[in-house]
């Protein structure tokens, strides 16, 4: 099938072919809008797309934005992130290109190179996990962090742990809670998540604070990112005598928050009838398949996406670096389920 030009549109349109590229390029013109109304509408009846490679001659640009990262693709826990940013760039006129390394450094670099090849307009460096990177040398000035904050500055997007820590303690002392323990992350065992564990574990001792009770380690164990770490550490708080142990529990993550369940209910406890679980991240396909379902804090990975795309494409528009912003924090949300409730009187 022959592709439609743009002598095609023109004649179909009763007008010049200067005036369809003007018209469909929104430069500005002395054309009437009511014939630039007349050429798009005739375009799109016969099916007219513009041809990319001229115009990315013309204007030096392909409307392309170039996604590295390092196991996001690769994982359905961090889906969201992409789905965003696809909507986004869609919004936006531009087309996504995804490269997944695996954290590989080496895929990582011959990434960055290929689609510095390929003349992507700008890109995206994005994190499975919230942490500190070193800024590859081969990433194009304008760069936007998603997930990661670049050691030395620039424009990134981050979840605002310290706010979504604070809802899931505000949920557990609101429903009357003094005793709650925290199954964090062993940072030893996981050195990538350094920012998350921190944040969350100091938001966590300054609610207790804030409410006027006092934290201390006996009611903080750390243990593995996983199902079974978060059992092991949670039964370390459960072995407590009665009158000491938690009547509840917030958890790093959702899958320690899974094990937190297992070692709850070996312990004999109902959940949350004898002791109260939150969880961290709303993860698909475990938070709310979880029996019974669990409470927890939603990370904003949709937004951040979006939020990335956005900035990226303003940057590219106004022709900056960027180099001037700083993070932006994105808040999480609360997701209530049925693993918190008041204390009981035993």
């Amino acid at each position: 099938m022959a592709r439609v030009r743009m002598a095609d549109v023109a004649r179909e349109a009763g007008v010049s072919v200067s005036t369809v590229s003007l018209a469909l390029s929104g430069a500005p013109s002395r054309i009437p809008e009511a014939t630039r109304d007349i050429v798009r509408r005739t375009a799109a009846e016969i099916g007219y797309r513009p041809n990319s490679l001229a115009r990315g001659l013309r204007t030096r640009r392909t409307d392309t934005i170039g996604l590295v990262s390092d196991q996001i693709a690769t994982t359905p826990f961090a889906g969201l992130m992409l789905r965003g940013a696809q909507q986004a760039a869609r919004e936006a006129g531009r087309i996504l290109l995804l490269v997944d390394t695996e954290g590989d450094v080496e895929a990582e670099t011959e990434a960055i190179r290929a689609l510095a090849d390929h003349q992507v307009d700008t890109m995206i460096y994005a994190s499975m996990w919230h942490r500190e990177v070193d800024r590859p040398a081969a990433l194009p000035p304008g760069t936007v962090f998603l997930d990661c904050v670049p050691r030395g500055g620039g424009p990134a997007v981050v979840p605002d742990e310290t706010q979504g820590a604070g809802l899931a303690m505000a949920e557990l002392l609101g429903a009357g809670h003094t005793r709650i323990g925290y199954v964090g992350a062993d940072e030893v065992l996981h050195p990538e998540v350094p920012a998350a564990a921190g944040l969350r574990r100091t938001a966590y001792r300054s609610a207790l604070e804030s409410a006027g009770i006092a934290p201390g380690p006996a009611l903080e164990a750390q243990g593995a990112i996983s199902a079974p770490g978060g059992r092991a550490a949670a039964t370390t708080l459960l072995d407590r005598p009665e009158g000491e142990r938690p009547t509840a529990l917030f958890c790093f993550n959702d899958r320690m928050a899974a094990g937190a369940i297992a070692a709850a209910r070996a312990h004999g406890l109902e959940i949350p009838a004898d002791v109260s679980i939150v969880g961290f991240d709303d993860q698909p396909s475990l938070a709310a398949d979880l029996d019974p379902p669990l409470t927890t804090i939603a990370l904003p990975h949709l937004e951040m996406g979006a939020w990335a795309v956005r900035t990226a494409v303003r940057l590219l528009e106004a022709e900056e670096t960027g180099a001037e912003e700083g993070t932006t924090l994105i808040p999480c949300a609360l997701v209530r389920r049925g693993t918190v409730a008041a204390p009981t009187a035993r």
